[in-house]
């Protein structure tokens, strides 16, 4: 028997958002990422504008978080 040994949990959690837990590609992460590929916010739980300045790489953006701002980008709107 040969011994293999493989080892997903590097593989899985940059493919997987450190947020959402929802899968991104090698690609999103590799683009959007931080410095180590791993994406801190992806499509799934952000909005493109703040994934691209920077919330995908774990950075704050002006922009509002569309989880702590009802209403905005696709949330619950204003009543």
């Amino acid at each position: 028997m040969v011994g293999v040994s493989s080892s997903l949990r590097g593989q899985v959690s940059k493919t997987t958002c450190q947020h959402c837990g929802a899968h991104v590609t090698d690609q999103f992460a590799r683009v959007f990422g931080d410095d180590h590929d791993h994406a801190h916010r992806c499509g799934e739980c952000d909005t493109y504008a703040r994934l691209s300045r920077g919330s995908a790489a774990g950075l704050e953006v002006p922009i509002p978080d569309p989880e702590t701002s009802p209403g905005r980008h696709g949330g619950e709107p204003d009543a």
